[in-house]
């Protein structure tokens, strides 16, 4: 009795790969977002829970394909974010995100990995993420080196694109591609 599982996608593939990101995916509950690959399987599905306190925001849980916990994301009333290994919001953090620029064509985003920080007075930025939330597209550096970029699924003839479904490619590097979806959520 052979056992199927999801693909796993190593943290430093030779060549870039697609995730394709849509809500309306034909495994997953209507309204989870599924991060599939070119096969079709769900290799990450984001799970949001409303909090119960009304003074606090939902957070957003990145699963596995088989629904294990991987990262949890908190907002914060500065409009900031931090990453949480697993499904704990009190340990473990994994990184923090600092909005930089908001305008309507453009979002800057700095990202700051914990354990590249640690024991150190003044937080340097890992990362920057720069983008459109209106286009679904944004591209994440890490230095001058790209780590990935999302963009709208375009068909040909066609004027008019959906904003449900888009794209994640992710380009060789050494960045776990946990870390890189939770980054584009």
């Amino acid at each position: 009795m052979a056992t199927t599982s999801a693909p796993v996608y190593p943290a430093n593939t030779p060549i870039p790969f697609d995730l394709f990101v849509s809500k309306k995916h034909r495994a997953l509950p209507r309204g989870v977002l599924g991060f599939a690959d070119s096969s079709g399987n769900i290799v990450f599905k984001v799970n949001r829970q409303d909090s119960k306190s009304s003074f606090s925001h939902a957070k957003a849980i990145l699963l596995d394909s088989a629904g294990n916990p991987l990262i949890s994301l908190y907002p914060h009333n500065d409009g900031s974010w931090q990453g949480f290994k697993g499904d704990d919001g009190d340990k473990n953090l994994i990184f923090k995100v600092q909005r930089v620029l908001t305008k309507f064509t453009r979002t800057e985003l700095e990202v700051f990995l914990v354990s590249e920080n640690q024991g150190q007075g003044e937080l340097t930025c890992d990362f920057k993420v720069i983008g459109c939330h209106f286009q679904r597209s944004c591209t994440i550096y890490k230095g001058d080196s790209i780590v990935a970029q999302t963009s709208l699924m375009h068909k040909l003839r066609k004027i008019c694109v959906s904003r449900s479904k888009f794209r994640l490619t992710m380009f060789p590097s050494l960045e776990d591609p946990s870390l890189v979806v939770a980054l584009v959520l």
